[in-house]
């Protein structure tokens, strides 16, 4: 049996990383359609069931990481070669993307206890040093970085699209959804502005996550998922890392912006206007069950890919293949734990990759111990009603630590300062009433303090200096790359190394 959740190795599950696990075919019929229909219906029912019996409830309090990444040539240029590099690094627990320039890599789960940060940053550490290694002896380099500044729309092309069946058969039926109709991007920043028109959904690809798992106890789902929802706009304030889009200086974290536009609606197959985005911040909070998100999947949602399996219905390979196709910021995942129990877990996507390893682990550290802190609040959903947590979520993603945000008992407060006199203490009680050790715990929150007090964000580093490099994307991602190199964390870079190379 493969330890841990399923989507970390061999058996990748459906639509609990990235794009979801392999299919084998892109064109499908009507007959598809409706079988697949009957099955999802039957393994949403099924789930209802085990949810009622209280048949998850047994599942600990375990996390893992999914950092994507870009590979970069020697001028620092997109390379698309992530099969090459995989075949080279022969490692399950990395993987393709939507794009050839990208690659993901997944740690193993790890319970939330003890030293589990420091077993989980090490384990992600000697897994990107050996990544790094491998693309190294191939002449191109790794980053981790939201959009690398030397990015360019052409670079986007289906030609670069991964040879998957399951990336083909996503954009052939989005696209078919929009009856011919270009996805029109448009992005406005205070002094910038981004519009382009696209027929594929190529852009998706255009900026790279760093995404958190958190498996709960099914009776404790509805607890963390609503305080997951409440913690994404400070998080994302204080780890935002992708302000730079084709030349372009928009959104602390662009990649929000981006992606909501990549994937539009379009239309059902029955011909009526899609009225839920597949991809979105949430529609509410839960009330008593998780059961909602996955009717709401069932009820509001088309499915997009029809493969069939014969698997039994216990295994919910249709439920979790459309869960998938459903790209939440804040992400219901039915998987299956170490004993091959179903289990639920949150999937965190709003965040950026990079700047650094220890970057990431610190933002998880902010996530794990923030979220745990506010799943205790009984009172959560009327101190920050979800339409402010909604509002709080794009004004982070617009204007990072400089956000001003709404908090409890409708109090407007900068992110910064919310961070450094309520949350920031707040996630350190947080971890340590997980049962993750103080001390080991704290390196990792001192990083996400000692930046919010520097207000250096990677996405902030990345502004100053790209003024530095007067614009130069070749300069500013030499500056970058050496910078992650050294492994330290951002609010430590120096701005002055673009003005030597």
């Amino acid at each position: 049996m493969v330890h841990g959740f399923a989507y970390l190795t061999l058996c990748k599950s459906a639509g609990s990383a990235g794009m979801g696990e392999e299919i084998r075919q892109t064109q499908f019929d009507d007959a598809a359609f409706a079988e697949f229909a009957a099955r999802l219906q039957l393994e949403t029912a099924l789930l209802a069931h085990r949810l009622h019996s209280g048949a998850l409830d047994n599942a600990p309090l375990v996390g893992g990481f999914e950092l994507e990444a870009w590979l970069l040539d020697e001028m620092y240029a997109p390379a698309p070669m992530n099969q090459h590099f995989l075949n080279a690094l022969d490692s399950q627990l990395a993987a393709t993307e939507l794009s050839r320039f990208n690659v993901e890599f997944n740690t193993p789960p790890q319970p939330l206890t003890g030293d589990a940060l420091s077993q989980m940053h090490g384990v992600l550490q000697a897994l990107w040093t050996r990544a790094a290694q491998a693309a190294a002896k191939m002449g191109a380099r790794l980053m981790i970085i939201g959009a690398p500044p030397t990015l360019r729309d052409e670079h986007l092309t289906l030609d670069n699209l991964s040879p998957s069946a399951r990336y083909r058969a996503l954009n052939d039926q989005i696209m078919q959804r929009r009856r011919g109709a270009p996805i029109e991007i448009d992005i406005r920043a205070a002094d910038e502005r981004l519009q382009l028109r696209r027929h594929d959904i190529m852009l998706e690809a255009a900026a790279t996550s760093f995404q958190i798992h958190l498996q709960t106890p099914a009776s404790r789902f509805v607890s963390f998922y609503n305080a997951a929802l409440a913690a994404s706009a400070p998080l994302l304030a204080a780890c935002c890392n992708s302000p730079l889009l084709f030349g372009r200086k928009l959104w602390s974290e662009t990649r929000i912006a981006i992606f909501e536009q990549a994937i539009p609606t379009g239309w059902t197959r029955g011909g009526h206007p899609h009225l839920n985005p597949r991809v979105q911040f949430a529609a509410d909070y839960l009330t008593d069950s998780p059961m909602r998100l996955f009717s709401e999947n069932l009820l509001h949602y088309d499915v997009l890919l029809p493969e069939t399996f014969e698997d039994p219905p216990e295994r919910f390979r249709h439920l979790r293949l459309h869960n998938g196709a459903v790209w939440r910021w804040v992400r219901p995942v039915l998987g299956f734990d170490a004993h091959g129990a179903p289990a639920l877990r949150i999937e965190q996507r709003c965040l950026p990759a990079g700047p650094t390893v220890i970057d990431c682990v610190a933002n998880a550290a902010l996530f794990y111990g923030l979220t745990d802190a506010l799943a205790d609040l009984t009172d959560l959903h009327s101190r920050l009603p979800f339409a402010r947590a909604k509002e709080n979520f794009y004004s982070a993603a617009r204007d990072g630590l400089d956000a001003t945000l709404w908090w409890f008992d409708d109090h407007r407060i900068s992110a910064a300062a919310l961070l450094e006199e309520q949350l920031i203490p707040m996630a350190r009680e947080g971890l340590h009433a997980m049962g993750l050790e103080r001390a080991g715990s704290a390196n990792y929150v001192d990083i996400i303090e000692q930046r919010v007090r520097a207000r250096m964000t990677g996405s902030a580093w990345q502004s100053a200096q790209w003024r530095q490099c007067n614009g130069d994307a070749q300069r500013m991602s030499g500056c970058y790359w050496r910078r992650q190199a050294s492994g330290d964390p951002a609010h430590l870079w120096p701005l002055s190394d673009c003005l030597d190379t």
